[in-house]
């Protein structure tokens, strides 16, 4: 693996939206997370990677990090999700993970190249927190856990994706709602607390 590097340090965000906190530096941001039951790692891609290259390309230049993840996880597959704002059916593809569900598996997502960001609620009653997830960043949100995913505004991510199931992740939509009270518009982030829609 590859240690985070100290510019990646400096832009690890999460937001607390209904607090109105941010944290920006990666101990806090990882504490914080881990508190709640998220893996959130930095790790420094070997090299780039161009838009042509083949998922197999892709996989084969992260091997070391998934053989890795698979010990530690026991994943038995891994993928690549390449999405540009031109993809086929895009937005009924996001639609999928942008409402709160759950799955009976971890999610595992290893971004190399892009943005997105993970709304977690705790089932605590803890604040939902949501985490911008870009190149070099892991996220790890374990089974069972309520969550959904977004991207940002250039709708552009790719992302390695590794399963407990080859057959791929299936979310439990939890239709409660609470995805609709907050919002990524992503140039850094800006987030409407559901209490504030009320107005």
């Amino acid at each position: 693996m590859h240690p985070p590097t100290q510019n990646k340090v400096l832009m690890a965000v999460l937001h607390i939206p209904d607090q109105g906190r941010t944290l920006s530096d990666f101990a806090e941001v990882k504490e914080y997370l881990a508190d709640i039951g998220i893996g959130y790692e930095i790790w420094k891609p070997t090299f780039e990677i161009d838009r042509e290259s083949t998922n197999e390309q892709i996989l084969e230049a992260f091997a070391n990090e998934i053989e890795t993840l698979k010990k530690q996880g026991g994943y038995q597959a891994a993928d690549v999700i390449n999405l540009f704002p031109d993809t086929p059916n895009l937005e009924p593809m996001l639609a999928r993970f942008s409402k709160e569900h759950w799955h009976d598996e971890d999610e595992i997502r290893f971004i190399t190249a892009g943005r997105g960001v993970f709304h977690i609620r705790p089932k605590d009653g803890s604040p939902v927190v949501a985490l911008q997830v870009e190149e070099g960043d892991l996220a790890r949100v374990p089974a069972g856990t309520w969550h959904w995913f977004d991207l940002c505004s250039d709708r552009r991510i790719r992302a390695i994706r590794l399963f407990q199931d080859p057959s791929g992740w299936t979310p439990h939509y939890t239709d409660s709602g609470k995805d609709a009270g907050y919002m990524p518009l992503c140039l850094g982030l800006d987030f409407i607390p559901p209490q504030l829609q009320q107005l």
